[in-house]
């Protein structure tokens, strides 16, 4: 019966010779060399990542955000609310073993990284510290990666990272899903040698994730129960709520998503509800307008051509009763037509990381046009200007890499003016190269 060790050399001889056939965009097939092969999990993740056009080549993740930026977006984040908890259970005993502990939100940008000090400073070297991004598609496979790109725990083991220079390292990620909606957040990953990949240490982040989701749970039930005593009194005010409706250190930001999507998702106090097609419109314009809109101003930006007040009278009883059931607090008021408590839309939050000039985590946020079917046209104007201002940046100030990743999104599918920027940046040996010129080929061809 072979050892646990010897089980290890196997896997990674496995990989390793995975890698000699990775720079070709293949891989070895089962029983080559006398081996078995990769892992069905690893193979797969190292094809998603070469699609992503993740370079198994490079020397560190990228940077999305820098120290000011990741401050102000980890604050609002709702994984800040469980952090003591996380803190208690695995990053005070990983200080002396040789651990890291990080944590990143639901894009694989590390929010959290802390532990044995010795072994962030080596980590430092691959730039695995808060602010950078682990997501497969700029470092390829990785535990953090990988566990949110599948939605589940998993464990990696040094020569199964895709990148080449993490391959001294080990990790166990587990995603963190939110305990009411289910979406996802983000991820709890360990970080080390051989010890972050053995059976215990994966039981130890479930068993602290499961507690963390318990804590924000517990959280938020005292929250709907303050809520609740607060009914009476919230029916008869218009006043805005400047605390996000929560107790000290809000669990959750009440927000609107509207990117990329045909009907919004709307969260307040962590919890969520789609909307109709209609609802969408009225709360991203209402969003727009915290001093409020009248029935007429509202209408105007509502409906194509002449709109009906009565009609919009109609849709607004409707939308109260679908908010109150979220939270009284939130219904909208009347005269004018105004939300009662502040809503960060996500299509806010590009426009607001554009203004900063923080352009890569505007396009980490971009999942797409502003309610793409919406003929609206208050939303028709918001889309095209956060289309629009994303492009010029993207164009204005970006990497080959952020060109390149601009360039996947569908609405930039026949954007030959991108390509020709990433193609000016790419280095002339890129391996990407024959692909953004296979496109910008394609696109002439398909124009003439």
């Amino acid at each position: 019966m072979d050892s646990p060790d010897d089980a290890l050399e196997l896997l990674q001889r496995r990989a390793r010779a995975g890698h000699e056939h990775l720079d070709g965009g293949t891989f070895p097939p089962p029983g080559i060399g006398g081996l078995p092969g990769l892992r069905p999990l690893v193979r797969e993740s190292w094809q998603r990542s070469l699609a992503l056009r993740a370079n198994p080549d490079s020397d560190a993740a990228p940077l999305a955000m820098d120290l000011a930026e990741l401050d102000d977006y980890r604050r609002g984040h709702p994984l800040a609310a469980v952090m003591p908890v996380i803190r208690k259970l695995l990053v005070q005993p990983s200080h002396d073993s040789g651990l890291l502990v990080a944590v990143g939100d639901g894009q694989g940008r590390l929010l959290w990284v802390d532990g044995d000090p010795a072994l962030q400073k080596r980590a430092e070297g691959m730039l695995f510290v808060a602010g950078a991004d682990w997501s497969e598609a700029s470092v390829g496979t990785s535990a953090p990666g990988t566990a949110l790109a599948l939605g589940h725990s998993i464990q990696i083991s040094g020569a199964e990272h895709y990148t080449r220079a993490v391959h001294p390292w080990s990790c166990t990620a587990v995603p963190f899903h939110d305990p009411d909606s289910g979406a996802l957040l983000g991820v709890v990953d360990i970080t080390g040698s051989e010890t972050a990949v053995a059976p215990h240490t994966l039981s130890l982040v479930e068993a602290t994730v499961a507690a963390a989701q318990a804590h924000l749970r517990i959280e938020r039930l005292q929250r709907l129960q303050e809520g609740g005593r607060r009914k009476a009194a919230a029916r008869g005010t218009s006043r805005r709520s400047k605390d996000s409706g929560g107790l000290p250190g809000a669990l959750y930001r009440n927000s609107l998503q509207l990117l990329g999507r045909e009907q919004a998702l709307l969260s307040i106090g962590g919890r969520t509800i789609q909307l109709s097609a209609r609802h969408s419109e009225i709360l991203a314009l209402l969003s727009l307008h915290p001093e409020g809109l009248s029935a007429e101003e509202l209408c105007a930006r509502l409906y194509p051509g002449e709109g009906s007040t009565v009609t919009l009278r109609a849709e607004m009883v409707r939308l109260r009763k679908v908010i109150d059931e979220l939270d009284p607090a939130a219904v909208p008021a009347s005269r004018p037509y105004s939300l009662p408590v502040e809503l960060f839309p996500d299509s806010g939050q590009v426009l607001g990381c554009l203004q900063r000039g923080a352009h890569r985590i505007a396009l980490e946020i971009y999942r797409g046009p502003v309610l793409p079917r919406s003929e609206a046209p208050g939303v028709v104007e918001l889309r095209r200007r956060v289309s629009a201002l994303l492009r010029e940046a993207v164009l204005t100030d970006g990497s080959a890499d952020t060109l390149l990743k601009y360039a996947a999104l569908p609405e930039a599918a026949d954007d030959g003016e991108v390509r020709l920027a990433a193609l000016k940046l790419l280095p002339p040996r890129s391996p990407k190269r024959a692909a953004v010129v296979a496109e910008l080929e394609r696109i002439e061809s398909e124009r003439s």
